[in-house]
């Protein structure tokens, strides 16, 4: 629930996990409740997507700065959901824990890379609108370990590994070799992120004895989540853990 972005960051960093699951559930007496909004910075100003400005020429500083926001936008939201996943679900395995905390730390060093390229550039975090459909899924999935690993690692975050790509190439295109390099960065984490959902996705079906795909598909009805657009970086998700059945199924039901 921190409001500032360096304390966050540094409260993260302090966060241990136990060694083993009695240590983690002694430290875990609160009562589990809603978040309707973590803490975040007064800015960015947050507004529907459909109304957020389109910035085709790359060439313009302060157009790549506004895609560059909306990465770190994306990132900083990540810490909050990951750290999310961490306090709301507390019937995991230790490793479940360990895994996501893994990833709000990797999430706020991408987070930094690109707030400080983005100084560079004479912007900072804060400066455009950003829009919350990463925050408003995490809420809508509150209620249950496999939806949100379903729906939020395998759908919402998995875009980027389609996203990622192009974008570097219209980035390599204007000739912003720090932003390509951190986005290899992102990329090659990103990939470990979504395998992280993939992985708990799949234990909690086999826990559940529910098949994974037929699950899959009835939680995007259920869940309302939105569709897949685009064009599919099926090398990355495949590394990410998805299989060649689900990549059928996805390429099925996109946009």
């Amino acid at each position: 629930m921190a409001n500032d972005i360096e304390q966050k960051i540094a409260l993260l960093a302090d966060i241990q996990i136990p060694a083993t699951l009695p240590e983690l559930a002694a430290q875990t007496v609160s009562p589990i409740v809603v978040v309707e909004s973590p803490g975040r910075p007064a800015k960015p100003e947050l507004i529907p997507p459909t109304q957020l400005p389109r910035r085709r020429n790359l060439g313009v500083a302060e157009n790549r700065a506004a895609l560059l926001h909306a990465f770190a936008h994306i990132e900083f939201n990540a810490i909050n959901l990951a750290l999310d996943a961490i306090y709301r679900f507390r019937d995991m395995p230790l490793a479940y824990y360990a895994d996501w905390l893994q990833v709000a730390r990797e999430e706020a060093y991408h987070f930094n890379l690109l707030r400080e390229h983005l100084n560079t550039l004479g912007f900072d975090y804060g400066d455009f609108p950003a829009h919350n459909s990463l925050w408003e899924m995490a809420v809508r999935t509150d209620a249950d370990v496999m939806a949100r690993m379903a729906l939020v690692p395998r759908i919402l975050e998995a875009r980027g590994l389609d996203a990622v790509p192009p974008i570097q190439e219209k980035l390599a295109a204007v000739k912003d070799a720090r932003a390509v390099e951190i986005l290899d960065i992102i990329l090659r984490d990103e990939i470990g992120h979504v395998r992280i959902g993939n992985r708990w996705y799949h234990w909690c079906c086999d826990q559940r004895g529910l098949e994974a795909i037929p699950t899959f598909v009835a939680l995007l009805r259920d869940y309302d989540a939105p569709v897949f657009r685009g064009t599919l970086n099926h090398l990355a998700r495949i590394e990410a853990g998805f299989s060649e059945e689900e990549m059928v199924l996805i390429e099925s039901i996109k946009q």
